[in-house]
């Protein structure tokens, strides 16, 4: 059973959300705060987190930072906050998702699902046609979904990011397209997101690229997709 963690300081939305989700098979664990959520999740990990930005304590992109010191659990965040500004610090910090209130409880439901077929896509390959890959100073093992720096240190990757690097790379030199990327990676619902594409590059490239702004293995073929250069 998929457990979710929901973080969420109107306890209408709370309570609305753990009734809807438990009503779905799923395992639903709720916090009020920012720290009550950092806790939750280090005692009882869960699967998924909902979270809000708007905590009383703790800004919800420094409880994405933290979570993302430990964990790559995807997370999907549920905020008032419209701006654009708001959602790229969010998927900077390593969210997977942007949900902007207020919302339908469908359109959340189906995020959630989006989210974890992607983590499933990303980990149910048993016998994958590239294990391992360098980019930059870094190893790449799509087996054991690692990501070694030659120095030995480990770099962290969210689901979503998984997910795009795991597509390029199974396919050496190859053009893969925008709305063959959004699909694959987010679903077919999401074949105009193209801002979620640029946003995802931008951060593998930060921390798979020697120069981030001169890439040499994580390509951008403007107006048409991206491929992965050995």
């Amino acid at each position: 059973m998929t457990r979710i963690l929901v973080v969420d300081d109107e306890p209408q939305i709370l309570r609305a959300l753990r009734i809807n989700l438990r009503a779905r098979g799923y395992d639903v664990e709720v916090a009020d705060t920012g720290t009550a959520a950092l806790k939750a999740a280090g005692s009882h990990p869960p699967d998924l987190v909902v979270l809000d930005l708007g905590l009383p304590d703790i800004d919800g992109v420094d409880v994405i930072r933290g979570l993302r010191g430990w964990t790559t659990v995807p997370i999907i965040v549920l905020s008032g906050r419209a701006g654009s500004e708001d959602k790229v610090a969010a998927l900077d910090a390593g969210a997977d998702d942007y949900v902007t209130k207020p919302f339908g409880v469908d359109e959340l439901l189906a995020r959630i699902r989006a989210v974890t077929r992607r983590l499933a896509a990303t980990t149910a390959d048993a016998a994958p046609v590239v294990v391992a890959s360098r980019v930059g100073r870094h190893t790449v093992n799509l087996v054991d979904r690692t990501v070694i720096r030659d120095d030995g240190a480990e770099v962290r990757l969210t689901p979503t990011q998984w997910a795009m690097l795991d597509k390029l790379l199974r396919n050496p030199g190859k053009l893969i397209s925008q709305r063959q990327l959004l699909h694959d990676v987010w679903g077919p619902e999401y074949q105009h997101e193209t801002n979620y594409l640029r946003q995802y590059m931008a951060q593998l490239r930060r921390k798979l690229e020697d120069d981030p702004a001169r890439p040499r293995h994580l390509i951008t073929e403007p107006g048409m997709g991206y491929r992965y250069r050995p």
